[in-house]
């Protein structure tokens, strides 16, 4: 019999065995998914979609709308259901009942956003898809300190930090080929994603709580789920910085991506789906070789903090030449130099975020509530652009300029976490 990666909720040493290629390969796949089925929306069909309903002049107004309440309630969901999946004695696991119910509800979501009449039905149907899908994430990425053993942390974030470049790459792929049939566009992501999450939700051996050792939910207990004290875990505090304004940058870059060919490239409305997976293309051919190469270096060396700041100053840097670019070629050059900041980052930036969790009894609350810095950029970049073009002239080089400072400061506050080298 095969020894068990998982502990018991109530054991306080994290995982020793290591995990193999194919617990690797599966998890992998699952987290892939679920940003294929959020991304593809992001990139392209929900700001199509929302200009097909209200049309070009209203159309940043209405994206602005939906994504950002659906990223305001996507900053609840990740700390709720985390806390939730910490606290859940179920035969079935802690986190596989959370993974199962959120993919189903995320599903239904973007049903509704496909088939929606008007611009208040696509904000029904996003609300409901960040929310589940934000639950599935809470539950997933909390896999990775309840399976993955510290020395190996490395090499597995960097392969998932390769997983939303590549999710970019399915996304607008599959969205492309159903260019013309919106439904379509939407759905198929969600079956592929939904199918590759069950493998892994079936395959898994998840960490149980006993019973006995369960502590009760309630109000209170939920609420404490949104506390993170500095002088409590101050480690945990500088990482949540960090992330928040690089994800800020990231967010500036692809919610307007569509408007910004349109009204600053030059490009035909017609053509930005292919334009935008052929820029997602370049970009993930380089992000993946930096993601993997980023990630065992960083296992090799024992060290985390200098991969994490120089990914942001590169991508920062790739942001600024983004700004300056007036053709699709330059744009294109950008996205190549982002890709190898944004690699970078993503492959020691969970590993680092692991390493510093303060209690491991709580490690999916504490992970939910990281994953605000994820998802509070999404409701606020869609608020804050609209002013920063109005005061700019409506110019795309300002707010893009705006994206690269955040990510050079994201390189900033990572240095006085001690907690890892």
């Amino acid at each position: 019999m095969r020894p068990s990666r998982t502990r018991s909720a109530a054991e306080g040493t994290g995982p020793t065995v290591p995990v193999g290629a194919r617990f690797v390969a599966t998890y992998t796949l699952a987290y892939m998914s679920v940003a294929l089925m959020l991304i593809a929306p992001l990139l392209v069909t929900l700001a199509l979609k929302i200009r097909s309903l209200v049309g070009a002049e209203q159309a940043p107004q209405g994206l602005a709308l939906v994504t950002g309440v659906g990223g305001l309630l996507a900053l609840f969901a990740g700390p709720v259901f985390g806390r939730l999946s910490d606290r859940t004695p179920s035969r079935l696991g802690m986190r596989r009942p959370w993974m199962v119910g959120g993919l189903v509800g995320g599903v239904l979501g973007i049903t509704v956003v496909a088939t929606a009449p008007s611009v208040v039905v696509v904000l029904v149907g996003w609300c409901l898809a960040q929310v589940s899908f934000n639950a599935l994430q809470a539950a997933l990425v909390a896999v990775l300190p309840d399976q993955v053993p510290a020395v190996q942390r490395g090499t597995v974030s960097g392969v998932l930090g390769i997983t939303v470049p590549v999710a970019a790459v399915v996304g607008t792929f599959l969205v492309q080929l159903f260019e013309g049939h919106q439904v379509a566009m939407f759905l198929t992501p969600c079956v592929i994603g939904a199918c590759l999450v069950l493998l892994f939700v079936a395959s898994l051996d998840d960490r149980r709580l006993d019973p006995d050792a369960a502590r009760p939910w309630s109000l209170r207990d939920l609420l404490a789920a949104f506390r993170l004290d500095p002088r409590r875990s101050p480690d945990l505090a500088w990482a949540f910085a960090g992330r928040f304004l690089f994800i800020s940058a990231y967010a500036f870059l692809t919610t307007y991506q569509a408007y910004y060919l349109i009204d600053r490239v030059g490009t035909a409305e017609d053509d930005v789906p292919a334009q935008v997976f052929l820029a997602t293309l370049v970009q993930s051919v380089v992000l993946v070789a930096a993601s993997l190469v980023g990630g065992r270096l960083s296992d090799r060396t024992g060290r985390r903090k200098a991969f994490v700041a120089a990914a942001a100053v590169t991508y920062g840097v790739a942001l600024f030449l983004i700004a300056g670019a007036q053709t699709f070629g330059g744009f294109l050059v950008g996205m190549a130099v982002s890709g190898l900041g944004f690699g970078a980052y993503l492959a020691v930036d969970l590993a680092l975020v692991a390493d510093v969790l303060p209690d491991a009894a709580d490690s999916a609350r504490d992970l939910g509530l990281f994953n605000i810095a994820n998802a509070l950029p999404y409701a606020l970049a869609p608020a804050v652009a609209p002013v920063i073009l109005a005061a700019s002239g409506d110019s795309y080089a300002v707010l893009y300029a705006v994206a690269g400072t955040c990510a050079l400061l994201a390189a900033a506050v990572v240095v006085p976490i001690r907690g890892v080298r």
